[in-house]
Parts: C-alpha cells; structure tokens; sequence
C-alpha cells in the first residue's frame, strides 16, 4: 500500500507541474503584460489599475487561511478544479472589462480563483502525499515546472496582446487555462492518504504523523519572524514583476524585450532550486534563506543602477535565482520547522503575508513612486528592506520541535 501511495504521489506531482506551470503563467503574469496595453485603451491611470491587482491579490491572503484547512480537511481536488473554472470564467469576464469599476470586482473574485490554484493548495497536496520520505524532492519538482510560468507564458502573452489585442489576448488564454488545469485538477487530484477519513484503528497511525498545531506555532518566535520576513521578500520581488515594464519601457526598451527579461529571471530559478536542497543540507535553512534576501536586494540595487550599468544581465540572472529559492524555502521550511501534520493550516497562516505582499506591492509600489519621484529611490528603498529581513532570519536561532 505504501508503495502504490507513493507511486500515485508522484502522479499527482506530475499533474501539478503542469497545473501550476499554466495557472502561475496565465493568472498571475499576465497581469504585467497587460498592463500598459490597458491602461492605454481604458484610460485610467497605472495607480489605479494595479489597485485592481492588489484586490486581487488581498483577497487570495485572506482566502489562504480557508483554503489550507479545507485541503488539510478534504484534500485538493474539488478546491482546485473549481478554482480553475473560476478562473477561466473570470479570464472571459476581464475582456469585456470598460469600467474601473468591474475590472476591480473581477479581480476581487480572482482572488478566490488565485487562492485555490496556486503554489499554497498545490504544496499542500503534495505534503499530504509525501508526510517525510520524499517531500522536499517532490516540493522541488513542482517549483522547477513553476518556474518556467514567466519563462513561457509571458513572451506569449506580450505576442498574443500585439496580434490580437489584450481583449482578445484574454479569451485565447481563458481556452488554455481551461483546457489544460481542469481535467488534471478534476481526474488527477485523488484525496491524499491523510485527507480521507480513517478506517476503525486507523488514529494511532494518524497521531504518529508529526506537527505541532497552527496555534502551537503562533507562540514561536520563528513563527512571527518568519511571517514578516516572507511579507517583505514578496512586496519587494513582486513590486519588480509588476513594474519591471513599464519601467524599462519609459527608459527605452521595448514591451517585449522587458518582457523575455522577466521570462528570463523565471528561466534562473531552475538552476537555483536544484542547488537550494544541497546548499541547505551544508549550511542550514536559515543561513541559506537570509542569504536568498541578502542576494535579492543586491539585485534590487543594480535595477536602481540602470542608467550607470552597461546590462541587467546579472540582476537577470541575480533576482531570478533568489527568487526561485525563495519560494522553495517558504515551501520546505514550514514542514521542516513545524511538521507535516497541519501544513495547510500553518502555510496559510504564513501565506496571508506573504500573499497580502503580494496585494500592496502593485498599488504600493506605484504609490511610492508617486511620493519618492522615480523608480531608483524605490528599488533603493526596498534593496534596504531585504537586507533588514534577511537580518532577521539571520539572528533568530529558535527552532520548533514538531511532536507526534
């Protein structure tokens, strides 16, 4: 039994990088290659069209929370398949978006839709099907096929917007959202050994399966360093994805040049996340993690540099690998320090930080390009905020104790 558990696990793992691949490159990076094009055709100002985004991105945090008890509860199927329907409808919906007004209310319920489908329910079901043996190696799998989301979908996505317009550009890539994460959602996505009821004298083996308790974990120290340090490395990374447009753009690159450099930071997270495992297992994850912030805001400083840089090549290569091992260190550090049991709980608890980030991060960064005058003194800004959250990973030596 344990072995054909761990085969179909690894169906599942399969099943999700493609998933996640596809709803990562659509849901979520299509947004910054629309941008412009929107903002030119429906006449309202970048501040007011990434507040749409943050909506968005406000409601996926507030959602995390659910959506990791639910799948601790019931496992990912039905969450995830009807993610994906929302998703596709809502795609549908924005291209016949001619108010601010309803482009706010799609992406207010696009929130749901990026709740239940990306990289938080997926690394709860993996968990669900690999409690220990195999679970960072399954983890990896699914970040190294999500990092080639911007990679792919977004040098498509900027060629669809220039052939057919970004209406159009939507409706092509609702048909592939569809076609592509609602049949392996809805066929793929068996409930996990421990998401199913227990069969009489099966709660012995459930109580052996460790993890301290989402409250338990609440009265850490790691806990509450941990939760501000993945806020400010997603408002930071995330500021870059969404404005990294439209500010080569004004400096005089093309869309789509800006937009393959974006792929290409995607692209650096591979190499990274298969050498974050060993660099973990030789200096630990809170050295490893700290450095990942440290990396990240060098890169931020070089971005700041632009007009004194002869390339961008290594902030290219630079963000691209932290970033990529930051989201393998959120995934793997949560099981490592607090257990498998009640990672859905806890994932989400962090989540709703690390995605609220994710909601500031459009309007706030447009906004503190309002206040501070140009883009240098905010990427500065914020190269200063990763240095003191790596700090903070850096010093904080507490470690939980997951017990059965």
């Amino acid at each position: 039994m344990g072995s054909q558990r761990l085969d179909y696990g690894w169906i599942v793992v399969a099943a999700l990088c493609v998933t996640e691949t596809v709803s990562w490159g659509i849901l979520y990076y299509g947004f910054p290659v629309l941008l412009r094009p929107m903002e030119a055709d429906l006449g309202f100002s970048r501040v007011e069209i990434t507040g749409a985004f943050s909506v968005g991105m406000g409601v996926a945090a507030l959602a995390a929370l659910p959506v990791g008890r639910w799948i601790d509860r019931h496992g990912a199927r039905a969450l995830m398949t009807l993610g994906s329907c929302l998703g596709t409808a809502l795609l549908f919906l924005w291209s016949r978006v001619e108010s601010l007004a309803g482009l706010y209310v799609v992406w207010c319920l696009m929130g749901v839709a990026l709740a239940a489908t990306l990289y938080e329910p997926a690394f709860a079901a993996v968990v669900g099907w690999f409690a220990t043996r195999g679970r960072d190696k399954a983890l990896l799998t699914v970040t190294l096929a999500g990092a080639l989301a911007s990679t792919i979908f977004m040098p498509i996505e900027a060629w669809l917007v220039g052939w057919l317009g970004w209406r159009s550009a939507l409706l092509a890539l609702a048909v592939i959202l569809a076609v592509l994460t609602i049949p392996l959602h809805a066929l793929v996505l068996r409930p996990a050994p421990r998401s199913v009821p227990p069969a009489p004298g099966a709660e012995r083996a459930e109580a052996r399966v460790p993890g301290l308790t989402l409250g338990a974990a609440a009265r850490t120290t790691v806990f509450w360093v941990l939760a501000p340090a993945f806020f400010v490395g997603n408002f930071t990374t995330n500021s870059v994805t969404i404005h990294l447009i439209p500010y080569l753009a004004d400096r005089g690159y093309s869309p789509t040049v800006a937009a393959v450099m974006i792929g290409w930071m995607g692209a650096m997270q591979l190499p990274a996340r298969l050498l974050f495992a060993p660099l973990a297992a030789r200096f630990g994850h809170r050295v490893v993690t700290a450095v990942i912030f440290f990396v990240q805001a060098l890169s931020l400083t070089q971005l700041a540099l632009l007009a004194h840089l002869p390339t961008l090549v290594p902030m290219v290569v630079m963000l691209g690998a932290a970033n990529g091992m930051a989201t393998l260190a959120r995934a793997t550090m949560v099981a490592e320090i607090f257990g498998p049991r009640h990672y859905g709980s806890i994932s989400g608890a962090l989540a709703l930080g690390a995605n609220g980030a994710r909601a500031l991060a459009p309007v706030g960064a447009a906004l503190l390009v309002v206040a501070l005058g140009h883009y240098e003194r905010v990427f500065s800004l914020l190269g200063g905020a990763l240095v003191l959250a790596g700090v903070g990973v850096l010093v904080t030596r507490e470690r939980a104790r997951p017990e059965a």
